[in-house]
């Protein structure tokens, strides 16, 4: 079976010209006669969004690009889809391709939403009654039939969108290339997308190329995932391990916060000192394993009698979804009358429940009624969870991936039963 995206060493270059600088009158008046003996220069520097990429994409393959800002992921969808040429290389599509890059490209303002849709379906080369057998069905998904007869200039923003996605998955180009728009929509109305797409994906076959920097949403709805950065191809495979990947580069685990006497996080009745991670040994340490308890370790001063306060912290994960909050409700200082003095508080994580990747922890002391944040401090820690499958582990030593944002140790009975 041949690739139904094949791109050979495709480089894109682009020249970037320095702006003239901001002219007065007094400058042009002034300048006039050495201005007429000059041409204008304008500095120029150039520069590779795309350098160098292989890649093949199969027929009916859902693959996401994922990447940070600038690393080439829209400049690589919009030379496979034919809006701009490569520098080097060559890209070959085997099939009709359609594009949702920006909010209403390829929409005419001026058209009402029903031309619109005729003329998106000519441009994919249909004839008008291949358009007029899908149109009720377009206008429906899209949900603005009441607006289906004014111009185009006339809707919003999210109403295009919801126009140009459907005519983009009900028109039936082999290849649907999506970029970030999706993000302008409402949460219901992205929900209907994904599932629209993964619909014509598995019944009819279609080739998804999917931009876009929500990896949960990448993840659940690519299998393959390539990782761009810097205009080149840092790997492709397995979804969630590439998401590993781009998300462990640009994370760093801090297993210990410091604040000294001139830097120190505080308000005129409380100081906090230090943070830390450890093991149940209280060695600090920033990688664990899923099986292991870890230690979260707060060292404050408090600067005036008779305080009032708890403590809490909040667990994200890589995504920078939040996996749960903690507040303090069985140490016997909480809510106390607290002396001056120096104290330690330590919350223990259990074991057995977080999935592999990398974790960052929010640290809070506070005072719940009425609620009093007197420190607040943010993503202070962050730890990696890893399982090592070299030995047998209470987990079954599946070594596959955990979908979920937790991965909790279940109790499992099993029993024989006799049938009378």
């Amino acid at each position: 079976m041949k690739p139904a995206i094949k791109i050979r060493n495709l480089g894109k270059e682009y020249t970037i010209a320095s702006a003239q600088r901001y002219l007065s009158l007094r400058d042009i008046i002034s300048g006039s006669v050495k201005n007429i003996f000059q041409t204008s220069k304008k500095s120029k520097e150039k520069f590779w969004a795309l350098q160098d990429i292989n890649l093949d994409i199969m027929p009916g393959e859902r693959i996401g690009l994922i990447g940070r800002n600038g690393a080439g992921k829209s400049t690589l969808l919009k030379i496979i889809s034919k809006i701009t040429p490569p520098t080097l290389g060559e890209a070959i599509i085997r099939g009709r391709v359609g594009s949702l890059l920006e909010v209403g490209t390829g929409f005419h303002p001026e058209l009402t939403g029903r031309e619109n849709i005729y003329l998106n379906g000519s441009i994919l080369g249909l004839k008008r009654a291949e358009i007029s057998k899908q149109l009720d069905e377009i206008i429906d998904f899209s949900g603005v039939e009441r607006f289906i007869d004014t111009p185009l200039k006339h809707y919003s923003s999210g109403m295009q969108l919801r126009l140009a996605f459907s005519v983009a998955a009900h028109l039936e180009p082999e290849i649907l290339l999506i970029d970030e728009v999706l993000a302008v929509g409402d949460i219901e109305f992205q929900k209907k997308c994904l599932g629209k797409m993964e619909q014509v994906s598995k019944e009819h076959g279609r080739t998804i190329v999917f931009v876009s920097h929500n990896m949960d949403t990448i993840r659940k709805f690519c299998s393959t995932a390539v990782l761009l950065d810097n205009g080149k191809i840092i790997n492709k495979g397995d979804t969630s391990e590439i998401i590993n990947e781009y998300v462990g580069g640009h994370l760093q685990t801090i297993a210990e916060a410091k604040w000294s006497n001139s830097i120190y996080s505080y308000n005129k009745n409380l100081k906090l000192n230090r943070a830390y991670l450890h093991n149940n040994n209280f060695k600090i340490l920033s990688r664990y394993d899923t099986t292991e308890t870890i230690g979260v370790s707060l060292e404050y001063e408090v600067l005036d009698d008779g305080l009032q306060f708890t403590h809490g912290l909040n667990l994200y994960n890589q995504e920078n979804q939040n996996i749960y909050n903690s507040h303090d409700v069985t140490s016997e200082i909480r809510l106390s009358k607290i002396e001056k003095g120096n104290y330690k508080a330590t919350a223990w994580l259990p074991g057995n429940l977080l999935p592999e990747g990398i974790f960052s922890l929010n640290l809070a002391l506070f005072n719940p009624n009425p609620l009093d944040i007197l420190i607040h401090e943010k993503e202070v820690l962050s730890f990696e969870i890893y399982t090592d499958y070299s030995k047998l582990t209470p987990r079954g030593n599946y070594a596959a991936d955990f979908p979920g944002i937790v991965r909790p140790l279940i109790k499992w009975e099993a029993n024989s039963i006799v049938i009378k």
